[in-house]
């Protein structure tokens, strides 16, 4: 799996990238200093993911994903910071992320998330976590049948699972499908509700109580 790094501190950098060598299947192909870099070496190398910094120097984190995810929405994004700011935690999440970790979480947790990341789970820190469900519980204002106007029946089933973090193969056998008819009602939904990733669909999925 290539990883690219993004953090504006050395040691993060070089410390991250030791421990992720370790693993057989990871491999560190570049790291950045700053989002502005961050989006030059995405274009260059091609990562499957970003381990993504947010306060930095020139272009944020935030600006950074952004613009990644535009160009490239096959690469996955997954924060990685000291910052659980409700504003930081939406912006990086409606920016693009996949995910978004703090950097107190143990070394086997970022490994994990980073595959699950790569399995198409959202993997969101639990105190970030909390953040995202309290905002929208109270901004849950329109009812789920604004949703039932725009999805199918069985749309609505894989959106209840994707809301739940299960990856494609998952939802497929859950609702007794194949996974590529799954892939195709994601790209569907993904569609219909104008966003852009799982993570999108799962925040929206959930404020409108489904």
């Amino acid at each position: 799996m290539k990883i690219l790094l993004c953090d504006d501190q050395a040691v993060i950098r070089d410390g991250l990238e030791m421990l992720l060598n370790l693993e057989k299947d990871f491999q560190v192909i570049a790291s950045a200093q700053d989002g502005s870099e961050a989006i030059e070496l995405a274009e260059k190398h091609k990562p499957e993911l970003i381990l993504m910094d947010l306060k930095m120097p020139i272009v944020n984190g935030i600006e950074a994903t952004r613009e990644i995810h535009k160009k490239s929405p096959n690469i996955k994004i997954l924060v990685l910071t000291t910052y659980d700011d409700d504003e930081w935690v939406f912006d990086a999440i409606r920016a693009g992320a996949s995910g978004y970790l703090l950097k107190d979480t143990s070394r086997q947790k970022i490994i994990e998330a980073i595959r699950g990341t790569m399995d198409g789970k959202s993997f969101l820190d639990p105190n970030v976590a909390g953040k995202v469900l309290n905002q929208v519980a109270s901004n849950q204002t329109q009812p789920s049948s604004i949703l039932k106007d725009k999805l199918t029946e069985r749309e609505l089933d894989v959106l209840r699972l994707l809301a739940k973090g299960m990856p494609n193969f998952e939802i497929a056998t859950q609702l007794h499908l194949s996974e590529g008819t799954v892939r195709n009602h994601v790209s569907a939904i993904l569609e219909k509700l104008n966003v852009s990733d799982r993570t999108q669909a799962a925040v929206i999925a959930i404020q409108h109580g489904l």
